[in-house]
């Protein structure tokens, strides 16, 4: 190449970089903290604009007070669990962008949290002792017979519901243009079962089947519905979790640590671009080898 036109296009590059996603919108729900705020980050660095979806609004602003380019974010409040909420959200996301490209279901609750956690730490390390002395296991989980009503609604109220209740509203807006890309948050729960937290992987198993359910109706209009199973991510929704119990899942892990949730944000930006324009239906496992199909 002459070396002209090589400075000339080096300084094109430089003054309108290539960007994945320039001009589309994203919707990403839990976008406040964890997994969704490392994606919006991403996907406004990548060029898109990006609504950023919080049960709690200021944690929404403060996602998109942190990205580099502040005025490509627009940040709104709502529970993804209700229907009513989650229909206003959409009617001032049509209002005011007229369009959505991506919808990232992110939105979620922690399994276990407080003492249910530390107590479930010590059962799994009291498990493991037993299993490692050759006799009989004799610590019993006992989740499933006292789990609560209120604990069983509410995981697959957001998780499950939530995700239902925004692919909903977003269809009805891809469905327009006849193009778009949902992603679901499922979780590698939803593909080994989780005996720790059983409402949990009822929730991620129920996402996992509506993806692939929705990805084969809506493929006909030209919208790509997949999911990623992430494994253990350092997130604050499981910091609450006592570090010995860190410590026992990391050893079940062959890359030997939990996932930061840039890597996580990295699979979300493969599943919205065109990078990914044959995969639908299909689920993106990052667990660093927990789970190896």
């Amino acid at each position: 190449m002459d070396a002209a036109i090589l400075t000339r296009f080096i300084i094109q590059q430089v003054r309108h970089p290539k960007v994945k996603l320039d001009g589309r919108v994203a919707l990403i729900t839990g976008g406040g903290s964890g997994i969704g705020r490392a994606t919006a980050h991403l996907f406004a660095e990548e060029g898109a604009r990006v609504i950023v979806n919080d049960v709690v609004l200021e944690q929404a602003v403060a996602t998109i007070g942190e990205m580099s380019l502040p005025d490509r974010g627009f940040a709104i409040q709502a529970d993804v669990s209700s229907s009513t909420e989650v229909k206003a959200m959409f009617a001032t996301l049509a209002e005011r962008f007229g369009a959505l490209d991506i919808l990232v279901n992110n939105a979620g609750i922690a399994e276990t949290e407080g003492d249910t956690a530390t107590e479930i730490s010590q059962k799994a390390r009291a498990r493991l002792r037993e299993v490692v002395a050759g006799g009989p296991v004799s610590t019993h989980w006992d989740i499933t017979q006292n789990l609560r009503d209120e604990e069983w609604n509410r995981m697959i109220g957001v998780h499950l519901s939530g995700t239902f209740f925004c692919t909903r509203e977003a269809l009805k807006l891809m469905s327009s243009r006849n193009r778009g890309v949902i992603i679901n948050m499922s979780a590698v729960a939803a593909l080994t079962g989780l005996e720790m937290s059983p409402h949990y992987g009822a929730a991620k198993g129920g996402i996992l089947s509506f993806t692939r359910s929705v990805a084969r109706e809506v493929a006909s209009r030209n919208i790509r519905v997949n999911a990623i199973c992430p494994g253990w991510v350092d997130t604050p929704m499981i910091q609450a979790f006592p570090a010995r119990f860190r410590a026992f899942t990391e050893s079940q892990i062959p890359l030997g640590r939990w996932a930061e949730s840039h890597e996580i944000a990295a699979t979300a930006l493969f599943l919205a671009t065109d990078d990914s324009s044959y995969y639908t239906g299909q689920c993106l496992s990052p667990n660093g080898g927990l789970f190896i199909a």
